[in-house]
Protein backbone atom coordinates (compact mmCIF):
# COMPACT_ATOMS: atom_id res chain seq x y z
CA UNK A 1 0.00 0.00 0.00
CA UNK A 2 2.82 2.42 0.85
CA UNK A 3 4.42 1.75 -2.52
CA UNK A 4 1.14 2.39 -4.36
CA UNK A 5 0.56 5.63 -2.44
CA UNK A 6 4.10 6.75 -3.19
CA UNK A 7 3.71 6.07 -6.90
CA UNK A 8 0.39 7.92 -6.96
CA UNK A 9 1.98 10.93 -5.30
CA UNK A 10 4.81 10.93 -7.83
CA UNK A 11 2.20 10.87 -10.61
CA UNK A 12 0.32 13.71 -8.89
CA UNK A 13 3.45 15.86 -8.80
CA UNK A 14 4.18 15.11 -12.46
CA UNK A 15 0.73 16.03 -13.73
CA UNK A 16 0.68 19.23 -11.66
CA UNK A 17 4.23 20.46 -12.31
CA UNK A 18 3.90 20.39 -16.11
CA UNK A 19 1.06 22.93 -16.49
CA UNK A 20 2.45 25.16 -13.73
CA UNK A 21 5.90 25.15 -15.34
CA UNK A 22 4.45 26.09 -18.73
CA UNK A 23 2.35 28.81 -17.10
CA UNK A 24 5.47 30.20 -15.41
CA UNK A 25 7.45 30.16 -18.65
CA UNK A 26 4.62 31.95 -20.42
CA UNK A 27 4.27 34.50 -17.61
CA UNK A 28 8.03 35.12 -17.61
CA UNK A 29 7.97 35.72 -21.37
CA UNK A 30 5.20 38.27 -20.76
CA UNK A 31 7.44 39.89 -18.13
CA UNK A 32 5.14 39.19 -15.19
CA UNK A 33 6.76 40.49 -12.00
CA UNK A 34 8.90 38.15 -9.89
CA UNK A 35 6.53 38.03 -6.91
CA UNK A 36 3.67 36.72 -9.09
CA UNK A 37 5.98 34.13 -10.60
CA UNK A 38 6.97 33.09 -7.09
CA UNK A 39 3.33 32.69 -6.07
CA UNK A 40 2.77 30.47 -9.09
CA UNK A 41 5.63 28.25 -7.95
CA UNK A 42 4.22 28.17 -4.41
CA UNK A 43 0.89 27.06 -5.87
CA UNK A 44 2.58 23.95 -7.30
CA UNK A 45 4.41 23.33 -4.02
CA UNK A 46 1.15 23.60 -2.09
CA UNK A 47 -0.31 20.97 -4.42
CA UNK A 48 2.67 18.70 -3.70
CA UNK A 49 2.32 19.19 0.06
CA UNK A 50 -1.45 18.76 -0.12
CA UNK A 51 -0.94 15.60 -2.14
CA UNK A 52 1.48 14.33 0.50
CA UNK A 53 -1.24 14.90 3.11
CA UNK A 54 -4.12 13.22 1.30
CA UNK A 55 -2.27 10.56 -0.71
CA UNK A 56 0.66 9.69 1.54
CA UNK A 57 -0.83 10.61 4.91
CA UNK A 58 2.05 13.00 5.68
CA UNK A 59 1.06 16.03 7.74
CA UNK A 60 3.16 18.74 9.34
CA UNK A 61 3.10 20.77 12.52
CA UNK A 62 4.90 24.04 13.25
CA UNK A 63 6.64 25.00 16.46
CA UNK A 64 8.30 28.32 17.27
CA UNK A 65 6.40 30.32 14.66
CA UNK A 66 6.67 33.31 17.01
CA UNK A 67 10.41 33.44 16.25
CA UNK A 68 9.82 34.50 12.66
CA UNK A 69 10.04 38.22 11.91
CA UNK A 70 7.41 40.10 9.97
CA UNK A 71 7.40 39.63 6.22
CA UNK A 72 9.81 42.04 4.61
CA UNK A 73 12.27 42.10 7.52
CA UNK A 74 15.47 40.49 6.15
CA UNK A 75 16.54 37.17 7.61
CA UNK A 76 18.43 34.04 6.53
CA UNK A 77 16.87 30.65 7.24
CA UNK A 78 19.30 27.80 7.98
CA UNK A 79 17.40 24.53 7.74
CA UNK A 80 18.14 20.90 8.59
CA UNK A 81 17.98 18.89 5.36
CA UNK A 82 16.70 15.31 5.40
CA UNK A 83 14.46 15.05 2.35
CA UNK A 84 12.73 16.83 -0.51
CA UNK A 85 9.73 17.43 1.73
CA UNK A 86 11.13 20.49 3.53
CA UNK A 87 12.35 21.93 0.23
CA UNK A 88 8.73 21.96 -0.94
CA UNK A 89 7.26 22.90 2.45
CA UNK A 90 9.25 26.01 3.40
CA UNK A 91 7.83 28.37 0.73
CA UNK A 92 4.31 27.15 1.58
CA UNK A 93 4.53 27.98 5.30
CA UNK A 94 6.75 31.08 5.35
CA UNK A 95 5.20 34.58 5.38
CA UNK A 96 7.81 36.03 3.00
CA UNK A 97 9.09 35.16 -0.46
CA UNK A 98 12.14 32.88 -0.24
CA UNK A 99 15.27 32.66 -2.35
CA UNK A 100 17.04 29.31 -2.26
CA UNK A 101 20.78 28.91 -2.73
CA UNK A 102 21.16 25.78 -4.86
CA UNK A 103 23.49 24.05 -7.30
CA UNK A 104 22.98 25.11 -10.91
CA UNK A 105 22.47 21.50 -12.08
CA UNK A 106 18.89 21.69 -10.77
CA UNK A 107 18.09 24.16 -13.54
CA UNK A 108 18.27 21.31 -16.04
CA UNK A 109 15.59 19.18 -14.35
CA UNK A 110 12.64 19.14 -16.81
CA UNK A 111 9.72 21.38 -15.86
CA UNK A 112 10.73 21.86 -12.20
CA UNK A 113 14.15 23.28 -13.06
CA UNK A 114 12.78 25.32 -15.93
CA UNK A 115 10.32 26.92 -13.53
CA UNK A 116 12.75 27.78 -10.73
CA UNK A 117 15.14 29.18 -13.32
CA UNK A 118 12.65 32.02 -13.81
CA UNK A 119 12.56 32.92 -10.12
CA UNK A 120 14.75 35.15 -7.96
CA UNK A 121 16.99 32.36 -6.71
CA UNK A 122 20.75 32.02 -6.25
CA UNK A 123 22.11 29.16 -8.35
CA UNK A 124 25.82 28.50 -8.03
CA UNK A 125 28.57 26.40 -9.56
CA UNK A 126 30.07 24.51 -6.62
CA UNK A 127 33.32 24.01 -8.51
CA UNK A 128 33.97 27.76 -8.44
CA UNK A 129 34.18 28.09 -4.68
CA UNK A 130 35.29 31.69 -4.15
CA UNK A 131 33.39 33.01 -7.16
CA UNK A 132 30.31 31.09 -6.05
CA UNK A 133 30.37 32.68 -2.63
CA UNK A 134 30.82 36.15 -4.07
CA UNK A 135 27.73 35.50 -6.19
CA UNK A 136 25.85 34.43 -3.07
CA UNK A 137 26.87 37.64 -1.29
CA UNK A 138 26.07 39.99 -4.18
CA UNK A 139 22.74 38.41 -5.06
CA UNK A 140 21.90 37.71 -1.44
CA UNK A 141 22.46 41.34 -0.48
CA UNK A 142 20.13 42.49 -3.27
CA UNK A 143 17.41 39.97 -2.41
CA UNK A 144 17.56 40.65 1.32
CA UNK A 145 17.38 44.37 0.58
CA UNK A 146 14.13 43.72 -1.27
CA UNK A 147 12.65 41.88 1.70
CA UNK A 148 13.15 38.39 0.27
CA UNK A 149 14.39 35.84 2.79
CA UNK A 150 17.38 33.70 1.79
CA UNK A 151 17.14 30.02 2.71
CA UNK A 152 20.11 27.65 2.88
CA UNK A 153 20.78 24.09 3.97
CA UNK A 154 24.08 24.36 5.88
CA UNK A 155 24.80 20.63 5.54
CA UNK A 156 24.75 21.12 1.77
CA UNK A 157 22.84 17.95 0.95
CA UNK A 158 20.19 15.61 2.34
CA UNK A 159 21.39 13.73 5.41
CA UNK A 160 20.28 10.31 6.64
CA UNK A 161 17.88 10.18 9.56
CA UNK A 162 19.73 10.23 12.87
CA UNK A 163 22.89 11.65 11.32
CA UNK A 164 24.51 15.08 11.23
CA UNK A 165 26.29 16.36 8.16
CA UNK A 166 29.22 18.75 8.01
CA UNK A 167 27.80 22.21 8.69
CA UNK A 168 29.38 24.72 6.33
CA UNK A 169 29.63 28.38 7.29
CA UNK A 170 28.40 29.88 4.00
CA UNK A 171 25.09 30.92 5.55
CA UNK A 172 26.64 32.64 8.53
CA UNK A 173 29.27 34.26 6.31
CA UNK A 174 26.47 35.74 4.22
CA UNK A 175 24.69 36.88 7.40
CA UNK A 176 27.82 38.64 8.69
CA UNK A 177 28.57 40.21 5.30
CA UNK A 178 25.05 41.66 5.13
CA UNK A 179 24.43 42.29 8.83
CA UNK A 180 21.31 40.11 8.73
CA UNK A 181 20.27 37.66 11.50
CA UNK A 182 19.75 33.94 10.95
CA UNK A 183 17.06 31.59 12.17
CA UNK A 184 17.89 27.88 12.69
CA UNK A 185 15.19 25.38 11.76
CA UNK A 186 15.03 21.68 12.63
CA UNK A 187 12.89 19.30 10.53
CA UNK A 188 12.41 15.56 11.14
CA UNK A 189 11.03 14.82 7.67
CA UNK A 190 13.01 11.59 7.18
CA UNK A 191 10.62 9.81 9.55
CA UNK A 192 8.05 9.93 6.75
CA UNK A 193 9.99 10.85 3.60
CA UNK A 194 13.40 9.14 3.77
CA UNK A 195 16.37 10.50 1.88
CA UNK A 196 16.38 9.34 -1.77
CA UNK A 197 13.69 6.74 -0.98
CA UNK A 198 10.92 5.76 -3.36
CA UNK A 199 8.52 4.71 -0.59
CA UNK A 200 7.12 7.32 1.81
CA UNK A 201 5.23 6.63 5.03
CA UNK A 202 2.33 8.34 6.82
CA UNK A 203 3.05 10.42 9.88
CA UNK A 204 3.65 13.95 11.11
CA UNK A 205 6.68 16.05 10.21
CA UNK A 206 7.58 18.61 12.85
CA UNK A 207 9.15 21.90 11.81
CA UNK A 208 10.76 23.58 14.82
CA UNK A 209 11.80 27.21 14.33
CA UNK A 210 14.53 28.44 16.64
CA UNK A 211 15.22 31.86 18.12
CA UNK A 212 16.79 34.51 15.92
CA UNK A 213 20.60 34.72 16.10
CA UNK A 214 22.15 38.12 15.44
CA UNK A 215 25.21 38.28 13.19
CA UNK A 216 26.77 41.62 14.16
CA UNK A 217 30.22 41.19 15.69
CA UNK A 218 30.29 37.43 15.13
CA UNK A 219 32.73 35.08 13.40
CA UNK A 220 31.30 32.71 10.74
CA UNK A 221 32.55 29.40 12.16
CA UNK A 222 31.66 30.28 15.74
CA UNK A 223 28.22 31.44 14.68
CA UNK A 224 27.61 28.28 12.65
CA UNK A 225 28.61 26.19 15.68
CA UNK A 226 25.76 27.88 17.56
CA UNK A 227 23.37 27.13 14.69
CA UNK A 228 24.49 23.50 14.55
CA UNK A 229 24.24 23.10 18.31
CA UNK A 230 20.65 24.32 18.31
CA UNK A 231 19.52 22.33 15.26
CA UNK A 232 21.11 19.04 16.28
CA UNK A 233 19.95 19.40 19.88
CA UNK A 234 16.43 20.02 18.63
CA UNK A 235 16.65 17.04 16.28
CA UNK A 236 17.37 14.79 19.27
CA UNK A 237 14.21 16.12 20.92
CA UNK A 238 12.04 15.81 17.80
CA UNK A 239 13.16 12.31 16.79
CA UNK A 240 14.80 10.66 19.83
CA UNK A 241 14.44 7.09 18.54
CA UNK A 242 16.63 7.96 15.54
CA UNK A 243 19.50 8.89 17.83
CA UNK A 244 19.45 6.03 20.34
CA UNK A 245 22.48 4.33 18.76
CA UNK A 246 24.49 7.58 18.64
CA UNK A 247 23.75 8.52 22.26
CA UNK A 248 24.06 5.04 23.80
Amino acid sequence: MALLRSLLHMLWMLVTVIPVAFAMLTAAALQVDSHRLYRMAVFFLSLAIGGAKYILGIRYELRGIEHLPAAGQPVILLVKHQSTYETFLMPVIMPSDLAYVFKKELLYVPFFGWGIGRLDMIHIDRKLRSQAFQKVVSQGRDLLGRGIWVIMFPEGTRIERGQAGSYKAGGTRLAIETGVPVIPIAVNSARCWPRKALIKYPGTVTVSIGPMIESVGRQPEEMMQQVEHWIEGEMHRLDPEAYTSTTA
